[in-house]
């Protein structure tokens, strides 16, 4: 009883803020998403579909490293990983546009290949893999830590090569930990504020639009915008889970 008590609080802790959607006195039917409400959704929703697969492609072989190998280069390179988790978010996006700048060495020799790393729709992808990748590192290592190294081993031993036995072996006994990665990463890459208001204020995604409605129009004309953001960030990790729970 005492257990169930203190998870009902627990739940109810996370629960009121959401309450503000019902009993904050807004007139729903007097509100619409305004075009650059509309904009900033497809913004956040597209570019963060494209982050996920990039952040998949190069951040699964890197939590692998991770959680295989030993020694001072696995240290530095797990350092490496977790000092962006480690930073505010503003400073992160203050050294991405000093290093991806215009007037940077490294952003002038994307220039000449005509890509622009800032204010641009490549921007807003850069901003988005560098705030979510480490985060679908750390988590998937976890996973991937999870699984006996000896599993892959014996694959190895009936004739599988390394990487077959990964995909084989150690994906499908990680694959719960791997969707709970996946989902964190697509969290935070649709959430992501601080990079993003830096990096890629244009084109606006969902965080940095509720920020400028705020700004212009007040607290209470951010609602339906608030409300679209947890409908399309919340079905991603529940239909992963159910996947996993299924498996």
């Amino acid at each position: 009883m005492l257990r169930a008590g203190f998870l009902i609080f627990v739940l109810a802790f996370l629960l009121v803020p959401l309450s503000g959607f019902v009993c904050n006195g807004v007139f729903w039917q007097q509100m619409a998403l305004s075009l650059q409400d509309w904009t900033a959704i497809a913004t956040s929703l597209l570019g963060g579909a494209l982050a996920m697969v990039v952040i998949v492609l190069a951040g699964t072989p890197l939590a692998f490293y991770l959680a295989r190998a030993r020694g001072r280069l696995a240290l530095l390179a797990e350092a490496i990983v977790l000092m962006p988790m480690l930073m505010p978010t503003l400073a992160l996006g203050i050294l991405l546009a000093v290093v991806y700048g215009p007037a940077a060495p490294l952003g002038r020799a994307f220039g000449v290949l005509g890509i622009t790393l800032t204010n641009t729709p490549t921007a807003f992808l850069l901003a988005t893999v560098y705030a979510a990748l480490p985060t679908y590192v750390v988590a998937a290592r976890g996973a991937i830590t999870q699984v006996p190294e000896d599993y892959e081993e014996l694959a190895r031993t009936l004739g599988d090569a390394p990487l077959k036995a990964r995909l084989r072996v150690t994906l499908p006994l990680a694959k719960r930990g791997l969707s709970a990665a996946l989902s964190l990463a697509w969290a935070r890459a649709l959430g992501e504020f601080g990079v993003i208001l830096i990096v890629a204020y244009y084109p606006s995604g969902m965080p940095v639009q509720l920020w400028t409605d705020v700004q212009d129009l007040g607290l209470q004309a951010v609602f339906p915008l608030v409300g679209v953001f947890l409908l399309a960030t919340l079905p991603v990790p529940l239909w992963l889970g159910l996947r996993a729970r299924a498996g």
